[in-house]
């Protein structure tokens, strides 16, 4: 049994030897004060003196009394579990209610095993579940990712006949969720009869926790089509998450209307997530707006306007709040300067970078973590320092682990350094790494180096090894809608009027004086057909889908899975003379923004 019993050795539970005698009427009466005085509880020696009352009147052995004196000290803020086990375990037939009492307990205190186990003692006594059940183990299960246990006790819900329950059906949709069982999830949430606003924030939730943001945003798609569904806090700010992950800028507005309609006062976590969702779409003035606005600030606050201002390149900006930070005598702590460090290395602030990385250990007493080394590898590698990197990694306190050899392999790859690069690709496949980007990002270089022999070597390792290279996607909101293009794109049901923009676009770019960087194909192949490629890229395509389908002087932001490519790079910034568009694209960890023929990054990612 779980919990420790703190009144095993002693007679404080046996009935009263001789009982006042009153009225069946007075006894009643009695017992309607002391429940009342139980409820009236605010502390643990209240408690104790109601329990002393019920106790002393011989109330404990009336199974009310006695289930209200287990809810009252398992579920209370005030609550001691152990002393609920303690008066648990002196009841003799327990029934459903104090064994979902205390499975519900357990759940709260985050004693998930547990709350198993109570449950299968339950069982073992042939005490029958009910609906109330089984929300809480399946909370549990989520929390423990006990995908088996959990569809064992899926087994039960349908043996004791509450598979139709909204409540269960629920709690099932988010356990699934949880334990990465999607399928299940929708299986669930497909056959439900009825369906509350309950229901589908845990769907949204469940495709949430595995990064499946564009299902979150069909999902919410389909539940605002209904128009009948007012959305929970909890949904409007994993929506947030959504668009944040997505780019999805103009979603992310409504959302924050929604929020505002819906909620009186925004607590310091929504507002955190808003500024995160501004900087992330690239609307970096409004995140700083709301930060500015913001009358209580914590650490993850300035954590997410640090990163913000990093990622768009704005690393001395970043630099000012983080000593506004310390101004306002908050300590930074190893995340914090995570981002610090990005700032520096995106904004080739590398003496800056340096100067932190020392304050971090000096001051702050924070030993650096392979994120901070590799912060501090990719800011060399980026100012071009790839022998100083090399060395640093040598020099290093702890083991480099696969973030810092990747760190160095990017640079090698941007600065061409095919000798330091094989080092770290070297590295990277002793460590048995599982990420196929290593091994493309080498197969690259020696395709750049024309070393055709390495290149089928590389790829023959990752057939074997059954790697598949992720294939480069572009997403771009138009009308709150988010469409996707993959480079090559015939799938799109607009892609015949988008290719025809391409063209145009060409033909209005050679007068630019563009021409194609071939040298960005990296497959022996032709140079028409490197050309043919390069057309195709995803970016290309969603910035042509915009043109079309917006209105002269509209931004265009688009979010990138993969790197951007230096002809991308430059077709973009002349599109934008062009067009006379402001064009937004977030490289994976960095905005670009492209305005008048120029880059935020000023040519330097």
């Amino acid at each position: 049994m779980a919990g420790t019993s703190v009144l095993q050795q002693t007679n404080f539970f046996s009935p009263p030897a001789d009982p006042p005698q009153f009225s069946e009427l007075n006894l009643r009466l009695k017992e309607q004060q002391c429940l009342s005085l139980l409820k009236r509880c605010k502390n643990l020696e209240d408690f104790k003196q109601a329990h002393a009352q019920i106790v002393k009147w011989g109330f404990f052995w009336n199974s009310f009394s006695a289930s209200n004196l287990v809810a009252a000290c398992a579920l209370s803020d005030w609550g001691s579990l152990d002393y609920a086990c303690s008066i648990f375990q002196q009841i003799h037939e327990p029934g459903t209610f104090e064994f979902n009492t205390m499975i519900r307990a357990h759940v709260k205190d985050m004693n998930f095993q547990d709350a198993l186990v109570f449950y299968y003692e339950m069982l073992e006594r042939g005490v029958e579940p009910d609906n109330f059940t089984y929300p809480a183990l399946f909370k549990a299960c989520a929390w423990l990712k006990a995908k088996e246990e959990g569809m064992q006790i899926h087994g039960h819900v349908f043996k004791f006949g509450f598979e139709s329950d909204l409540y269960v059906q629920n709690s099932l949709i988010n356990m699934y969720g949880k334990c990465g069982e999607i399928q299940h999830s929708w299986a669930v949430f497909e056959q439900m009869d009825e369906k509350s606003v309950a229901s589908w924030s845990a769907i949204i939730a469940a495709n949430a926790s595995l990064g499946m943001w564009y299902e979150c945003l069909m999902v919410f798609g389909n539940m605002s089509s209904e128009g009948c569904w007012r959305p929970e806090e909890s949904t409007l700010v994993t929506l947030l998450s959504a668009c944040t992950h997505l780019g999805a800028l103009d979603l992310g507005k409504c959302t924050h209307g929604a929020l505002l309609r819906n909620i009186s006062e925004l607590n310091v976590i929504v507002q955190t997530s808003l500024i995160d969702m501004y900087v992330k779409c690239g609307y970096l003035e409004k995140g700083l707006s709301l930060f500015k606005k913001m009358t209580k600030r914590n650490q993850m606050s300035y954590t997410v306007m640090i990163s913000g201002l990093a990622m768009q390149g704005h690393g001395e900006e970043a630099l000012r709040i983080y000593s506004m930070m310390l101004e306002e005598g908050r300590d930074p702590d190893d995340v914090v300067y995570v981002g610090v460090l990005s700032a520096c290395s995106h904004a080739g602030l590398v003496d800056e970078g340096f100067n932190c990385f020392d304050r971090m250990k000096s001051e702050h007493g924070i030993e650096p973590t392979a994120q901070h080394y590799g912060c501090m590898v990719d800011l060399m590698g980026k100012a071009g320092m790839i022998n100083e990197a090399l060395e640093f990694i040598n020099s290093m306190h702890i083991k480099p682990n696969d973030v810092v050899w990747r760190s160095l392999l990017s640079a090698c790859r941007v600065h061409c350094n095919l000798e330091i690069g094989e080092i770290a690709a070297k590295h990277l496949f002793e460590s048995n790494s599982q990420n196929p980007g290593d091994y493309v990002i080498l197969s690259n270089m020696y395709a750049r180096a024309e070393k055709w022999v390495e290149v089928a070597k590389i790829r023959t390792e990752m057939a074997r090894k059954g790697f598949n290279q992720v294939p480069g996607f572009s997403l771009v909101e138009v009308r709150r809608r988010i469409h996707k293009f993959v480079s090559q794109d015939t799938s799109h049901p607009r892609c015949g009027s988008v290719y025809e923009m391409i063209h145009q676009m060409e033909w209005q770019l050679k007068f630019e004086g563009y021409s194609p960087d071939t040298s960005q194909v990296l497959l022996d192949v032709d140079e028409e057909e490197k050309r043919q490629r390069l057309k195709g890229h995803s970016q290309k395509l969603a910035i042509a889908f915009a043109l079309i389908h917006t209105s002269k002087g509209t931004p265009i932001r688009i979010a990138r899975n993969l790197r951007m490519c230096s002809d991308c790079h430059m077709y973009t910034k002349l599109i934008s003379i062009i067009y006379e568009r402001e064009i937004t694209v977030r490289d994976r960890n960095q905005f670009h923004h492209f305005k008048n023929g120029t880059c935020s990054c000023r040519d330097y990612w």
